[in-house]
């Protein structure tokens, strides 16, 4: 639960533009997180370890398929994730400047001719990671921030983030 008698008295205004290195970078944390990047990386070491050390016992077709085996996770799907950003970097709902207004009260976006406002209790949860800030909004919608937009006023944020959003609804800040 929120402390609602907590004012820090801070405003943090950002426009930004979500990019296709923002994008692929989100997509990136999704592709890696929890058992499916363990499981990413054993499939990577096992192949990894099959070609180097069982070389000179294979056959041509079963090295074939381990070098494939052992790019998937490391060329490929990085790859595919790019290609999918650059598209997605594309669609107006993208690449149009978005303004978010955070305050004590309320996080208020914007962009083109329309607006939304959330009170802090149906923000969900918030995951700070090394490049961005993602403010999940439900298990679907999320707003990314990333740390470069926020500049000078990060600090600002991560103290009307720490007094308004519960513990619980917060990773790594």
């Amino acid at each position: 639960m929120t402390n609602e008698a907590v004012q820090t008295g801070k405003t943090v205004d950002v426009t930004l533009t979500v990019t296709a290195k923002d994008l692929w970078a989100f997509s990136m944390y999704h592709a890696n997180a929890g058992l499916m990047g363990i499981f990413n990386l054993l499939f990577t070491l096992a192949a990894l370890y099959l070609l180097i050390f069982r070389w000179s016992g294979t056959t041509t077709p079963y090295r074939c398929l381990l070098v494939i085996c052992a790019l998937i996770f490391t060329v490929w799907q990085p790859f595919l994730l790019w290609t999918k950003a650059k598209k997605q970097a594309k669609r107006p709902a993208v690449k149009d400047p978005m303004r978010l207004v955070f305050d004590d009260e309320k996080l208020t976006v914007s962009q083109t001719d329309n607006q939304a406002e959330f009170t802090w209790e149906q923000m969900g949860l918030l995951d700070a990671k090394r490049s961005m800030y993602i403010l999940y909004m439900d298990r679907v919608h999320a707003y990314l921030l990333p740390k470069t937009a926020l500049g000078d006023q990060e600090e600002a944020f991560r103290e009307l983030v720490t007094a308004h959003l519960p513990k619980e609804k917060r990773r790594k800040i």
